[in-house]
This record gives C-alpha cells, sequence and structure tokens, in this order.
C-alpha cells in the first residue's frame, strides 16, 4: 500500500490499543470513559453550546454575504450529481440509523418520561418534546456539516489542495501542514471519524438486535449484536469495493425509497390529521425557541442540568466527531455547486425532512401513550419503535421494513466512512486503495463491538463525547481559515474582472 500516510499508522495504532484496553479491562474502561463523559459534559457544555451557535452565525453570514457566488470548483463546473441524489447522499451520510432508532422514542422520551420544561406527559410537554427533537436533528448539527464540508470543498476544489483537513488550515499556517502538525490535524480527524460512526454502528446493530427480537424471539445479547455487526461489515466491504458512483449511490437512492416508503405508510396509518397539524405548531415552536434553548446550560441546581448533558451535549457531541466523515463525504459529492447552493442545501432541507419524520413517529407514539392503550416509556430506545407498530394495523410489515432500513442505512454510513478514512490516510487521494478501505472498516466495526461489549447505549454515548472534544477545537480553526481564504478569493476575482 503505497500510496498510505503516516495517519494510517497512528490511527490504527490507536484504534489496537483502544479495542485491546476494551476487551482486557472492560469494568475499568466502562468507569474511565464515564468519569470523562461526567468531566466534559460539566465543564464544556457551555463551550459546545458557544461553538454551534457560531457556526450557525457563520452559515448565515456566507449564504447572504457575496462569497455565495464562488464555485466550488472552476467557474465553469456544474455538479457531478443530480439534486435528487445529492439530496439523498446528504440524507444518508448525514443522518442515517438514528432516525430510525430515535424516531419515536426521543420525542416520546422529552414528552412523557423525562420532560425538561414543562409537566411529563402534559399537552406542552408533547408539543415541547417534539420541538426539542428538532432542535437536536436541526439546524446546529447542519451547520457543523456545512461549514466543515463547505471548506473540504473549497481547498480541494477551487484551489487545488489535497482533501485533507490539515490542508483546509494552510490560510493560517502554511507549510507547516504538511509536517508533524498537519499529520496531528488528520489524525484528529480520523480519530474522530472512526468513533463517531462506530457509535452509529453501534445504534444500528442494537436496534437491528431489538426489532429480530421483536419479530422472531432473538435473544437480545452481544453474541447476536457481534453476528449483526459481522454480517453488516461484509456487506458494506464489497459495497465500498465496487466505489463511490456505484455502491453509495446505489445504496444511498435505496436509502432514500426505503424511507420513503416507511415514512408515508406511516404518516397514513398513524393519526394523519394530528401529525400534520402537530408538526405545523411544534417546527413554529422550534423556531421560536431556537435562540433560547441555543443557550440553554442549565446552570443552577433546579435546571435539570442532567438532562442537557445526557441529550443536548451529547448531540452537540455526536455532530463534531461526525463532522469529518460527513464533513468530506458532503464535499466529495458537491463538486460544481456555489456555495449559497450548497449551504442552503445542507442545512434547509435536511433539517426539514428530519422534522417531518420525528413528527410523524413522535406524533404516533405520543398520541398512543397518550389513549393508555401501552405505556411505550417502558421500553427501551431500541425497542420503542417496534412496540409502537403494535398497536397500529400491518406492525409485521413495518416492522421489516424499519429493519431493512436500518441495514441499508448501517452500510452506507460504513461505506461512506470507509471511503473518507482512505482519503484522511492516503494523503487525500480519492481513490484510497482498497486494502486502506477494508483495514478501516474493520477498524470502524471493531470501535462498535468494544463499546457495546463494555456498556452498550451508555458506552457508545460516553466516547463520542470523550472523542468530540480534541476534533472541535481543530473546527474553530478550520472557520477562521475559511474566511481568511474566501476574502482572500473575492479579492482575487475582483482584481481579475477589473
Amino acid at each position: 500500500m503505497k500510496k498510505v500516510s503516516n495517519v494510517f499508522y497512528i490511527t490504527i495504532a490507536l484504534v489496537i490499543i483502544f479495542v485491546l484496553l476494551g476487551a482486557l479491562m472492560p469494568v475499568q474502561f466502562e468507569e474511565a470513559t464515564s468519569y470523562l463523559n461526567a468531566f466534559i459534559s460539566s465543564n464544556f457544555g457551555w463551550y459546545y453550546m458557544w461553538l454551534m451557535v457560531a457556526l450557525i452565525i457563520l452559515s448565515i453570514f456566507v449564504i447572504v454575504s457575496p462569497y455565495g457566488k464562488i464555485r466550488l470548483g472552476k467557474d465553469n463546473e456544474r455538479p457531478d450529481f443530480s439534486t435528487p441524489t445529492w439530496i439523498a447522499m446528504l440524507f444518508s451520510a448525514g443522518l442515517g440509523i438514528g432516525l430510525v432508532f430515535y424516531g419515536a422514542a426521543e420525542p416520546l422520551f422529552h414528552g412523557f418520561l423525562d420532560a425538561p420544561l414543562s409537566e411529563e406527559g402534559s399537552d406542552l410537554a408533547f408539543k415541547e418534546g417534539l420541538s426539542l427533537t428538532y432542535f437536536h436533528w436541526g439546524f446546529h448539527g447542519w451547520a457543523m456539516y456545512g461549514v466543515v464540508a463547505l471548506a473540504l470543498a473549497f481547498f480541494q476544489f477551487r484551489k487545488g489542495e489535497r482533501g485533507l483537513i490539515s490542508a483546509t488550515l494552510k490560510p493560517l499556517f502554511g507549510d507547516r501542514m504538511t509536517g508533524p502538525l498537519g499529520i496531528m490535524i488528520d489524525v484528529l480527524a480520523a480519530y474522530a471519524t472512526i468513533f463517531g460512526v462506530a457509535t452509529s454502528l453501534g445504534l444500528g446493530a442494537m436496534q437491528i438486535n431489538g426489532g429480530l427480537n421483536h419479530l422472531f424471539g432473538v435473544d437480545v445479547t452481544f453474541a447476536s449484536q457481534f453476528i449483526i455487526v459481522a454480517v453488516v461489515t461484509v456487506l458494506f466491504l464489497a459495497s465500498s469495493w465496487s466505489g463511490l458512483s456505484k455502491g453509495i449511490k446505489y445504496l444511498s437512492n435505496t436509502n432514500m425509497v426505503l424511507a420513503i416508503l416507511l415514512f408515508f405508510s406511516l404518516l397514513f396509518i398513524g393519526p394523519t390529521l394530528l401529525i400534520l397539524n402537530m408538526f405545523t405548531e411544534t417546527f413554529g415552536l422550534y423556531i421560536q425557541n431556537l435562540i433560547q434553548w441555543s443557550f440553554r446550560s442549565a446552570p443552577l441546581e433546579g435546571d435539570n442540568r442532567g438532562w442537557v448533558d445526557a441529550w443536548t451535549i451529547f448531540y452537540w457531541a455526536w455532530w463534531i466527531s461526525w463532522a469529518p466523515f460527513v464533513g468530506m463525504f458532503i464535499a466529495r459529492v458537491s463538486r460544481g455547486r456555489t456555495i449559497r447552493e450548497f449551504m442552503i442545501g445542507v442545512m434547509i432541507i435536511p433539517t426539514f425532512i428530519s422534522a417531518i419524520w420525528f413528527a410523524t413517529f413522535g406524533t404516533t407514539a405520543g398520541e398512543i401513550q397518550r389513549r393508555g392503550v401501552i405505556d411505550l416509556t417502558q421500553f427501551s430506545t431500541e425497542l420503542v419503535t417496534f412496540n409502537m407498530y403494535d398497536q397500529l394495523p400491518f406492525p409485521f410489515i413495518l416492522s421489516i421494513l424499519s429493519i431493512l432500513l436500518l441495514s441499508t442505512f448501517f452500510i452506507t454510513s460504513a461505506d461512506s466512512a470507509t471511503f473518507v478514512l482512505g482519503i484522511q490516510t492516503t494523503h487525500g487521494s480519492l481513490t484510497p486503495p482498497n486494502g486502506v478501505k477494508i483495514i478501516m472498516g474493520v477498524a470502524q466495526s471493531a470501535v462498535a463491538l468494544i463499546l457495546l461489549y463494555v456498556g452498550g447505549l451508555t458506552a457508545l454515548q460516553n466516547t463520542i463525547i470523550a472523542a468530540a472534544l480534541p476534533f472541535s477545537f481543530v473546527v474553530i480553526l478550520m472557520m477562521f481559515s475559511l474566511v481568511k481564504a474566501l476574502q482572500q478569493e473575492r479579492k482575487r476575482i475582483a482584481r481579475g474582472k477589473k
């Protein structure tokens, strides 16, 4: 593998150390990650909030400013992929498993189990549960993805730099980004990518296992989840071998078809009119409270800080850890679009899709809970959706659709991440060797299995918060570097016109 960089060897070494520690000392490993999670959440929660707000401000700025006219590529270039296919790729890479895993459970928990703002089970808590879910899956996360992807696409396709995180910092550090400092930056990006994606793979394995248990009585054990991860690993490595234009493109379109089928099935089988009315009002509630919730750090004892740490801070960390992977993937498929078109597409479309998805699943679950037919809050997160289906027509078909969608999301996310990790560890090559992609694919699956082994969902959440912190500092540098580069590019264009 002549193309590999030092980033590859350092990243693999870190993964091996992590896997060995988890396998040999699972109890101590879980205790350490729990302590680290509590420390970071308590001391850096405010920092994550300010960072996410800054990203939204920067995103709006580049959309409305003259920089929005700059094309991600040469002035005469046009997009490589059609807009529907592009949207499908955004949808699959940036959302994926989380939509199915949390689709019914998160709004339900916020409204009926652990309501942070109102009395649990009240009408207001029901509405706020949906709005808070939009908040976690909306503009903030996609601003993070958008800014990282914009920086990567701008420097790679407009300025001819390598497709690496380190290359986006050249306006600040110059040639030092080709030395040890640049290697450290790219290792942080690869590290965050592996752990961010491993978290999603773990969630997917848990829910696929839960669905198979619900339908066919398959035991919910680590052994079952191991088999699920192993099977899906073989499938996504096969897809990765076929390349971006074949495997990921076809899988993304398959994801979109399955997601649309599941979404409309539930929309019409469930309380359709209530879903549409709840979406309309709760999306307005989300917009209305966007600024207040963005700064809600719950500093006093009666403010329910535990909820903020468990949900909002976890999500902000998850978005950060996914940013190098999703950002690099979005950049790769967005060549030829203008900055304005790119940022509007990345921020607005996925936010709206997420909101209507959660409104459909969350309203259906909440209405079943309100009617008292069954207490859905008694089930673990991965089982809420399947027990909700039992109260609707055609539960078996809905469950099978969900398992299929989880599986294709699982494959697409891992496939995309494998491709991106290949880029990150081969000096930015857009055609990384298949051997590198296989090793990176196995690495992220191994991390997911270790996290499931030592603590399941808790270990997944703990690790994601710890993995995100180092890369968050890189994101701040990328923001300053991008603004500086856009200013220089604007001046260059102005001189060319004169």
